[in-house]
């Protein structure tokens, strides 16, 4: 049974409170964090890359090469009708049997903007800069946190019809390119699942850490976490919530 520990966010601490539990492996939905916590196993491990220390590989430079004519742009996370129509074409391809399949133009909206934090709508379009926004089609769209240590990429999504270009890393990529300009040393990317085929081009980064049995280890080969599918290595709820550092939060004043 899927189990996860979870906090609302407020807006007067939301922001400190984000940036202090992104650190040990919680990620953001709207106004709540969570974390997985199932009693059967510890799978979803949260997975990031040290920036510092990154290397661009050879395929990566390739996935760079062909998606060389986009642009980005980021803005408020404001949501509108062409993210909205884009993140369909996406579900319908590749998540048409998630949790996200029957969600509405207002629960999209919401995703986009119901958040306490700082957050930015990165959208990639193809064509010269120069010519107006409108004219330049959509190509993917990025939902991403500032944290005070990194960029974490809340949700992602892009069109169908590049699917060989490889935009879900090409999205990456970019947002360590980001990162990187703006002094920041991590990109966060989510859960990884040793084993699942869909996330394993996460695994491919070089780089990359995930937190693991209470700390942040250092990606060396996938398999060497195919333990944490087991149920011995899943601690009681009561030990998972008592390790949880919080961050000091001053009282609101009126």
């Amino acid at each position: 049974m899927e189990r996860k520990l979870f906090t609302a966010l407020q807006p007067e601490s939301g922001a400190r409170l984000n940036d202090s539990l992104s650190k040990q492996g919680f990620r953001r939905s709207q106004n709540v964090l969570y974390r997985p916590s199932c009693a059967e196993c510890a799978a979803c491990l949260s997975a990031r890359i040290r920036v510092e220390d990154f290397e661009l590989s050879k395929s990566h430079r390739r996935v760079l090469k062909r998606n060389a004519d986009l642009v980005a742009e980021a803005t408020s996370p404001w949501a509108s009708e062409d993210q909205y129509d884009l993140f369909r074409q996406y579900l319908d391809l590749r998540h048409s049997d998630g949790g996200m399949a029957d969600m509405d133009i207002f629960e999209f909206a919401a995703m986009i903007e119901e958040t306490p934090v700082k957050s930015r709508v990165v959208e990639y379009r193809s064509g010269d800069r120069e010519t107006r926004r409108e004219t330049r089609p959509l190509q993917a769209v990025c939902l991403t946190d500032i944290l005070d240590d990194g960029l974490s990429m809340v949700y992602s999504f892009y069109t169908p019809e590049r699917e060989k270009d490889s935009l879900g890393t090409w999205i990456i990529l970019d947002h360590i390119r980001m990162a990187k300009a703006a002094g920041l040393p991590y990109v966060y990317l989510g859960y990884w699942v040793p084993g699942s085929q869909k996330m394993g081009y996460k695994a491919r980064f070089p780089a990359l850490e995930v937190f693991f049995q209470g700390r942040w280890q250092k990606m060396r080969e996938p398999d060497d976490f195919a333990a944490a599918t087991k149920p011995t290595l899943t601690d009681p709820i009561a030990e998972q919530v008592s390790r949880i550092a919080l961050p000091e939060l001053r009282p609101v004043k009126f």
